[in-house]
C-alpha cells in the first residue's frame, strides 16, 4: 500500500518517496504520496517530480491496486522503480480544492438534504441535492454559509469501525459515493467540537484546518437537474 501523506500531512507541499513500480501504462506507483488520487469528487493533485535525470511533471494522481497510488506523469523521462524522488505540490491547486471541499461540507449543514451527486474545483464546485423544489430564500443560504465560515470551527478527523458505520446509516450523506469500506474501518471528518459540531460525516478527501481559512463563499443560480434534483454551485470570493 502508498503510504497516503496527502491525508496524514494535507499541509505538507514537498516530501521524499521512492518509485516502487511502474504501470504497463507509464504511472509511477510511489511508496508514500504527497498526491491526493481522484476520488469522491476531488480531482487529483498536480505538480512535479524531481530526481537525478531532472524535473518531471505530474498531471495527475490516481488510485492503483492494492490500495496504492499512482501519478500520471507529463512528458519528460520517466525515473525507473527503486528511483528516490522528491515531490511538489501544484500547491496553490490543493489549496483551493481544501477550501472547496470544507465550504461543500457546510453547504450540506446549511441544506439538509440527501446529496445525489458533487465536484470539486479549483475556486468553485457544487453539490447535486434530492429536493423537490428550489431554495426560496438564496441570500439566506449564501449568509448562513459565511456564518459558518466566519465562527473558524475547527475541523478534525476520527475513525470508525465498518461495522459502526453500518450501524450507523445517517452519517452518511451522499447518495452516490458510498464510503470505502472494507478494510477495517473509515474516516470521519468532523467540523466543529463539542457543543458547536455542526457536522460528521464519512470522507477521504483533503480538507482545510479550520472554516475560517475558507473565505467568503457566494452562491450560484441553483439548477433544476430533474424532478427531485437540485445543482447548488459555490464559488470563493475571487475564482475566476
Amino acid at each position: 500500500m502508498t503510504e497516503p501523506l496527502y491525508r496524514t500531512a494535507p499541509y505538507a507541499r514537498e516530501a521524499e518517496a521512492r518509485v516502487a513500480a511502474l504501470t504497463p501504462e507509464g504511472g509511477l506507483v510511489v511508496d508514500r504520496s504527497l498526491f491526493y488520487p481522484q476520488g469522491g469528487g476531488q480531482p487529483g493533485d498536480s505538480g512535479w517530480l524531481d530526481w537525478d535525470a531532472g524535473r518531471l511533471g505530474i498531471a495527475t494522481a490516481v488510485k492503483g491496486e492494492g490500495g496504492t497510488v499512482v501519478l500520471i506523469p507529463g512528458e519528460g523521462p520517466v525515473p525507473p522503480a527503486g528511483a528516490a524522488i522528491r515531490q511538489v505540490l501544484d500547491w496553490d491547486r490543493r489549496h483551493l480544492h481544501m477550501r472547496v471541499h470544507t465550504a461543500l461540507h457546510l453547504l450540506s449543514v446549511v441544506l439538509p438534504f440527501p446529496v445525489t451527486g458533487g465536484q470539486i474545483g479549483a475556486g468553485r464546485g457544487r453539490l447535486d441535492f434530492a429536493m423537490e423544489g428550489a431554495p426560496e430564500d438564496r441570500d439566506g443560504i449564501e449568509t448562513a454559509l459565511n456564518g459558518l465560515v466566519a465562527r473558524d470551527l475547527p475541523v478534525t478527523e476520527d475513525w470508525i469501525t465498518d461495522a459502526e458505520l453500518a450501524a450507523n446509516p445517517g452519517l452518511v450523506k451522499t447518495m452516490s459515493v458510498m464510503p470505502p469500506t472494507g478494510q477495517g474501518r473509515v474516516r470521519l471528518v468532523r467540523i466543529g467540537a463539542g457543543a458547536e459540531q455542526v457536522d460528521l460525516q464519512p470522507c477521504g478527501g483533503t480538507h482545510v484546518a479550520r472554516t475560517g481559512e475558507i473565505g467568503r463563499i457566494g452562491l450560484g443560480k441553483v439548477e433544476n437537474k430533474g424532478r427531485q434534483n437540485r445543482r447548488v454551485p459555490i464559488a470563493l470570493d475571487g475564482a475566476g
